[in-house]
């Protein structure tokens, strides 16, 4: 049973969410590397869920954001800082500011400082300022909803969730790191708890496992299995609206940890497993997520009684000397520049391979032949690479314009008993398990207490463990500095944990520099609107039909606008709505499950909108329409709303007729 004595409480806590969805249409998704994946819609908005967690003993805090985004970038982390020091000061500042992603693959890119992600997207200052907007207003919300809380944590197990997408790289780790992953997936799942008087009013968990349950072929923006975990709980569950709560009752945050070479296609390609269908397959991956997480928060969970702190430093990863003591061969090592290896430009076979049919995950004979010569003239080269076919040399890229991050941050935050060690990288669950295990044994904890927060404050690709590098799969061509990055970060994370332990400082080291400069003069420009001839924007081009059975999907086509004009950030383009007998009553909007807003362009600069309602099941009987709200830009015009309604349909059960 809990304790009752809630005055005791040490912690304060605040917690809130915001929308950062980015642009729907015609702008490159982030993640799969494909050129032609271009947003056409909604079928899970993107959201920020900020917490604060607050020791008044010792007047520290940490703040801790998780996005449903592909990525974090250094772009956005620096800008959202310098937003949080306008508004609190030096109360939020880089050392004790987690800001971390679930690495959804469907969600707009564009805005990153670093020219290798805006490849084919140029960069996008509506998305960027989207997603920027939405954490500030995270935070803000957050701040202004500290009260007294208390914190438990519970550690479970979540299998049939997680597949292993390099099985031979990971067979290359020593006995005594394979054991302690028998199925070669880790099934930790974490859970902390956040309660005021006695009641759960927040949640945060953390369980491996890649957002890739959408494939590549999918082009609405999603927050992917994670971000349908943290719908499920919140708006199902606990039944937050968000649209009309601007103060939430519940936040529940789904984070990644080391993920790295964890896949959710459990039959071992892109959008299968456990099913055919990648959007059931969302579903049931973030079910499953939520289920396990819930089971947790149901149980007996032990408060936290621990302090709040937090170091920083930013490392040079491309020139640390890594002593013997971490480099597992007794010889001291180098980093080197960034490099991406012939592998990286093959893709996940798991998750989704890229359109390069020209590389392979493993040998590339012709990439092989070509590093081997440079090794040979260039020993440093080889003590740090090799045995990678090296493709992109990211460090004399670099030299032209930045190309990728080689500055980097590495963060160890304490909550209570747990501690989080943020890293700006995909972590393979064995370089977690070193990491977690070296941070553990400074700082006197359990590992399960010690867990990687993966994708944090800035991106720099992967890590794996010298011997998985070796393989040279994905993930080892990707581990950008070479074959010690991993035993680098070992070097790093002891540093922090010991300062973090005795009270000591760290030298923060340079910062990652400030790259937005090179950006500010991108400026979109979306085409004037026509609407079809003959027709006015917002007229219905397909109507639904007359009825349908409950659980049948209804469709409706409208004259629409480019939904570019206007994000409608924390609004909506569509409704769905029932008829109470004495209004219309709003059951969905583009932020729900059940529901799709797809764009696509029509002849003569028009644009057709087609909204989908897959009905529940349970849908009660009775009159329904589905409405549609966007922006029109005509030539030589101001913006303007527009809107159109359906005709009315009913809904029925089947042993009801009609």
């Amino acid at each position: 049973m809990p304790e009752k004595n809630y005055s005791s409480d040490r912690h304060m806590v605040g917690r809130a969410i915001a929308d950062i969805t980015g642009e729907p249409a015609e702008v490159g998704m982030l993640g799969y590397g494909k050129a032609d994946q271009k947003t056409t819609g909604i079928h899970l908005r993107l959201r920020a869920r900020a917490f604060v967690f607050v020791d008044p003993l010792v007047d520290r805090r940490v703040l801790l954001i998780v996005t449903d985004l592909p990525l974090i970038f250094s772009s956005i982390t620096q800008e959202v800082l310098r937003r949080l020091a306008q508004r609190f000061g030096d109360t939020y500042t880089e050392s004790n500011v987690m800001l971390t992603a679930t690495h959804t693959h469907c969600g707009p890119g564009g805005y990153s400082h670093h020219r290798l992600y805006n490849g084919s997207t140029g960069f996008r200052p509506a998305t960027f300022a989207a997603i920027v907007d939405g954490i500030v207003e995270a935070v803000e919300g957050a701040h202004e909803d500290l009260a007294p809380a208390t914190l438990r944590l519970a550690h479970g197990e979540l299998r049939d969730a997680s597949v292993n997408r390099s099985r031979a790289a990971f067979d290359r780790n020593p006995q005594e790191d394979k054991e302690f992953f028998p199925d070669a997936i880790d099934p930790q799942t974490t859970l902390l708890r956040i309660d005021r008087e006695g009641e759960p009013v927040g949640a945060v968990n953390w369980f491996a496992t890649h957002g890739t349950s959408m494939t590549n072929r999918n082009t609405l923006i999603s927050g992917d299995n994670k971000g349908y975990a943290a719908y499920h709980w919140e708006h199902l569950v606990e039944g937050v609206n968000y649209l009309a709560d601007p103060d939430p009752d519940f936040v529940a945050a789904f984070a990644q940890t080391n993920a790295g070479d964890m896949s959710p296609n459990l039959d071992g390609s892109p959008g299968h497993g456990p099913t055919g269908d990648e959007f059931e397959n969302t579903r049931i991956l973030g079910l499953g997520q939520y289920e396990a997480a819930a089971k947790l928060a149901a149980e007996y969970m032990p408060r936290m009684a621990g302090t709040i702190d937090y170091r920083f430093v930013y490392v040079d990863l491309s020139a640390v000397t890594v002593s013997a003591e971490y480099t597992g061969d007794g010889r001291e090592h180098r980093t080197g520049r960034p490099a991406g290896g012939a592998a990286a430009f093959a893709g996940a076979g798991y998750d989704g391979p890229t359109h390069w049919k020209t590389f392979h995950e493993g040998r590339n004979p012709g990439w092989d032949f070509l590093s081997r010569l440079a090794y040979r003239f260039a020993p440093t080269l080889r003590d740090t690479q090799a045995p990678k076919a090296i493709v992109a040399p990211g460090g004399l890229l670099n030299r032209f314009r930045p190309y990728v991050q080689e500055i980097v941050p590495v963060q160890l935050i304490q909550i209570g008993e747990l501690y989080l060690l943020g890293i700006p990288g995909e972590v393979t669950i064995t370089a977690g398990l070193r990491l977690r295990r070296t941070v553990a044994a400074v700082v006197g904890a359990e590992p399960a207490d010690v867990l990687i927060a993966g994708y944090s404050n800035a991106y720099f690709h992967y890590v794996t463990t010298p011997e998985e590098y070796d393989v040279q799969h994905y993930e080892g061509a990707s581990t950008l500095f070479g074959r010690w990055q991993l035993p680098a970060l070992q070097q790093v994370a002891a540093q922090l944990a010991t300062a973090l332990r005795d009270g000591g400082t760290v030298p923060s080291g340079p910062a990652a520099p400030d790259l937005s400069e090179l950006w500010k003069s991108s400026k979109i420009t979306t085409p004037p609107d026509f609407p079809p001839v003959g027709r006015q924007f917002g007229d219905v081009l397909t109507e639904p039909s007359p009825a349908y059975r409950a659980g049948e999907q209804v469709s409706v086509e409208f004259a629409g606008a480019h939904p570019n004009h206007d994000l409608h950030r924390g609004s909506t383009y569509l409704m769905v709505q029932r008829h109470d007998g004495a209004r219309w009553r709003t059951i969905a909007d583009d932020g729900d499950w059940e529901t799709t807003f797809s764009w696509a362009p029509g002849p003569a600069s028009s644009s057709r909108v087609t909204i989908v309602w897959h009905s529940p099941a349970d849908a009660p009987p009775g009159s329904y329409r589905i409405r549609y709200f966007g922006d029109a830009v005509e030539s030589g015009r101001d913006r303007a709303p527009i809107s159109g309604t359906s005709p009315e349909f009913r809904i029925h059960h089947e042993d009801h007729g009609n």
